[in-house]
């Protein structure tokens, strides 16, 4: 297993919020700049910041800079470790039977 259990539950906690799963997956295909996440999501600038600290701390988000905006993207190696982690801890459990 890449990583610690502590990196994992930062990552399902930032995640877990309705607002910045809605972020998240806007960014499944694309790079999306701050102000475009505004409009469609409809909150502050404050509010983003905020969802997008917490997403670009876990790493499953990149930010960079574009003028007076930023400029957001998947980490898509980290989306990858994420998705080899939860496949490994359903592992074991397929071929076992009984209690």
């Amino acid at each position: 297993m890449t990583g610690s259990y502590s990196e994992y539950a930062a990552i399902f906690k930032a995640l877990s919020d309705e607002t910045r799963l809605h972020i998240f997956s806007m960014l499944s295909d694309k790079e999306i700049c701050g102000c475009h996440i505004l409009r469609k999501v409809e909150i502050t600038q404050p509010t983003l910041s905020y969802h997008m600290k917490l997403l670009c701390d876990c790493g499953l988000v990149k930010g960079r800079k574009d003028g007076s905006w930023m400029r957001y993207t998947l980490n898509v190696d980290k989306v990858s470790q994420v998705q080899s982690f939860l496949e490994a801890i359903k592992e074991p459990y397929k071929h076992k039977s009984g209690c």
